[in-house]
């Protein structure tokens, strides 16, 4: 089975495309969703319709949650509550019963998908490093734990009780190590690269690859400025920041 992990599309339609036409290229058997499909930019509703015509099984992201009133808007910057806003008043009653049907967490044979962290899921908190790594170390039942939310790509590894992480972008995965993923942004990178980052993960080869893909930044920031968005999301999109 060879699958893809989308995270963090933010409404970026000209990210998401590119992704799709990647994906196409490949052999692949099941998408999966990390959330936050929504927030940030100008095309939620389309995005929200690629992602469920792609069959995804998708959890939710805090952006997400926040656009349907389970999140609290006040844990939100200025700048990303003034998306949320917009986001509320830009997506149809249809997206916003999915969006509030999306589940925290979601297994399937051996991977497990949360946005954040499996530590108070609920609470989207973030994981940067080794030490807010170990405690989804402690929690995750399968051998590989997919999450966003920091939208910066990132790979921890755990054998016995060492604790590592690795900036390689292809592994192949060693049966006595259990990692957790973060499979970067694809509407909003920030780190530094301002390509639309995705996860290609095969159970068969048992090798995984962090991918990016250019596409059509300036369209994305057109229509942010047109949509009456804070400037900013737009400007970021170029740098990757």
């Amino acid at each position: 089975m060879r699958w893809a992990i989308l995270s963090d599309i933010h409404g970026n339609l000209e990210a998401l495309e590119a992704v799709k036409a990647a994906l196409f290229k490949e052999r692949i058997d099941k998408y999966l969703c990390l959330g936050d499909i929504v927030g940030y930019g100008a095309n939620p509703r389309e995005c929200i319709a690629e992602v469920r015509n792609l069959g995804a099984p998708t959890v939710a992201g805090n952006h997400d949650w926040a656009a349907v009133g389970l999140f609290d808007i006040t844990y939100f910057n200025p700048t990303a509550g003034m998306a949320v806003l917009w986001t509320v008043q830009n997506i149809s009653e249809h997206d916003k019963a999915y969006l509030k049907n999306l589940e925290l967490t979601y297994q399937e044979d051996d991977l497990t998908l949360v946005h954040g962290s499996l530590n108070n899921p609920e609470k989207f908190e973030y994981i940067l490093d080794i030490p807010s790594a170990k405690k989804t170390f402690e929690l995750t039942q399968t051998k590989l734990c997919f999450i966003g939310h920091s939208h910066s790509p990132a790979i921890f590894i755990r054998e016995g009780d060492n604790y590592s992480s690795t900036a390689r972008l292809k592994l192949k995965l060693d049966p006595k190590q259990s990692y957790i993923v973060n499979a970067g942004s694809i509407g909003q990178p920030r780190d530094g690269n301002p390509r639309a980052c995705f996860v290609i993960y095969d159970n068969e080869t048992n090798e995984l690859e962090i991918k990016r893909v250019a596409y059509d930044v300036g369209s994305a920031q057109a229509k942010i400025i047109k949509a009456g968005l804070p400037h900013i999301l737009a400007e970021r999109l170029a740098t990757g920041r």
